[in-house]
Formats: C-alpha cells, sequence, structure tokens
C-alpha cells in the first residue's frame, strides 16, 4: 500500500472505527507520518457523537470517499465498500473502477496478476483447445454430410471428455 501523501509504501497504518457502519483509515510513509504528527497536525478532540474529526489540511481517505458516486443498481458508495469490503452488484465494478483500480495499485503494486499459476494450467488448457478444435470439425463434418468422419470426431470427444 502507497501512502496517501507522496508515492513511498506505506508503514503507518492507523483505522479508526467511528462507529458500526463508518471506518476511517490513514496510511503514510515514515517520513510524511513524522511531519504529520511534527507539524501538530494530530487528530482533533471529538466534536460530535464523541468521534474524532482529522484536520482538514490532510484529506484523508474518508473526505476523498464522501464526494464518489453511489451504483444506481443497489446505491451502495465506495465508502460503503472500504468499510464493509463488500460491493453491491456486478455493476458496481464499471461504477468504481477509478477508485478500485487505485485501490489494487495500492495494495498489490499492480492492477494485473503477475504470480503464481497452477502447474496444470497448460494441460488444462490444451485439452480444452483439442476439445473446442474437435467439436469445430465435427460441425464442419455434418455441414458437409461427411458422417463417417463426424462419427470419429464425435467418438474422440467422447474420449476426452471421459479424461
Amino acid at each position: 500500500m502507497r501512502c496517501q501523501r507522496c508515492p513511498k509504501p506505506a508503514t503507518l497504518h492507523i483505522t479508526e472505527i467511528l462507529d458500526e457502519d463508518k471506518v476511517e483509515e490513514l496510511h503514510m510513509c515514515e517520513d510524511c507520518a513524522q511531519r504529520f504528527l511534527a507539524d501538530g497536525q494530530k487528530v482533533k478532540k471529538p466534536k460530535s457523537k464523541g468521534h474524532p474529526e482529522p484536520d482538514s489540511d490532510f484529506p484523508t481517505e474518508a473526505g476523498a470517499r464522501e464526494k464518489s458516486p453511489s451504483c444506481p443498481h443497489c446505491g451502495i458508495t465506495f465508502a460503503e465498500y472500504r468499510s464493509t469490503g463488500r460491493l453491491g452488484c456486478p455493476l458496481d465494478y464499471d461504477t468504481f473502477r477509478e477508485d478500485l483500480v487505485a485501490l489494487l495499485e495500492n495494495v498489490h503494486g499492480e492492477t494485473r496478476h503477475s504470480g503464481k499459476v497452477p502447474v496444470n494450467l497448460d494441460r488444462h488448457r490444451r485439452h480444452h483447445d483439442e476439445l473446442s478444435r474437435l467439436r469445430k470439425d465435427l460441425q464442419g463434418a455434418i455441414s458437409r454430410e461427411d458422417y463417417e468422419e463426424a462419427a470419429k470426431l464425435r467418438d474422440q470427444i467422447k474420449t476426452l471428455e471421459s479424461k
């Protein structure tokens, strides 16, 4: 995860639970955290409901989230997603695309998978490709009315499917 003030990795993470559905998070690198605390930009004293509010000079993630749009289908906001960790419907991926991409970049450093893949993936892929090719050839044989070839292809498909 990256610092909210600079591109360095965040080493200080503060999560404050404001109430049952609201969570406020601060993520800063060591340098920004020291400047933040040295400048006296500490969390202010409680104002209402006994909850501290962050200093307005430091734009928190919570402040940025309040400006995010809500899903036209389910009505969830990005702030609600961040507090629960769950999206409301498939349309949320498009609605919050920019925020989700930024979140993935902060958390994982990438938005594209670059890790390990299952050992058997190539074998499964080849098996799937072979079945697809045989099915396509079968359709071609049927359209040409070459029923002997179609029967052979059908048997090959059954054999592959049983593996």
